[in-house]
């Protein structure tokens, strides 16, 4: 009965779900809907191989050119579109610091993605992904914001091979 559960709840294609914990570097546009309070923003994530049915953790932190930041966690899940497309929506909520940035009305925020990525022969990844950040109406206001960016995830191992990690 648990094998046809997580048969079920699993996206189509999940046999080529053997990806490794993941490093993801991503550049793009803060606050790119509105342009109110926009600028660059840069972040790195850690995506774990580990999962709970379909749910994968990951966790970050993210920065903006006008000193904002967010420390994150949350879960994504890989649906794979054929060996080389791989489309992950996510969800984390995390803590939210302003710096000299947008108020985006409470500390606490709610970050929800898509990303489409192409997929390499090495595994690693490159991808745009498209974000909403709100604090879901715990602040007086609510402005949310969007985040367009250009995402890279490379093999936790290969990162870790260049520091003499896997001699």
């Amino acid at each position: 009965m648990l094998s046809a559960l997580v048969l079920a709840c699993t996206p189509a294609g999940a046999q080529q779900t053997d990806d490794p914990d993941f490093v993801t570097f991503a550049g793009g546009w803060f606050d790119m809907n509105r342009q109110k309070d926009d600028g660059a923003e840069v972040r790195l994530e850690y995506r774990s191989d580990k999962k709970l049915l379909m749910f994968k953790p990951f966790g970050g932190v993210m920065a903006t050119s006008d000193g904002a930041s967010y420390y994150y966690a949350g879960v994504l899940i890989d649906v794979f579109l054929g060996r080389r497309v791989v489309a992950t929506p996510s969800f984390a909520p995390g803590y939210y610091a302003r710096g000299s940035g947008y108020n985006l009305g409470h500390a606490v925020e709610f970050r929800s993605q898509f990303e489409l990525a192409y997929r390499f022969d090495d595994r690693s990844r490159l991808g745009v992904s498209f974000g909403h950040m709100s604090n879901a109406g715990l602040g007086d206001k609510n402005p949310g914001t969007e985040s367009l960016m250009l995402n890279y995830s490379t093999p936790l191992a290969s990162l870790t091979g260049l520091f003499g990690a896997n001699r």
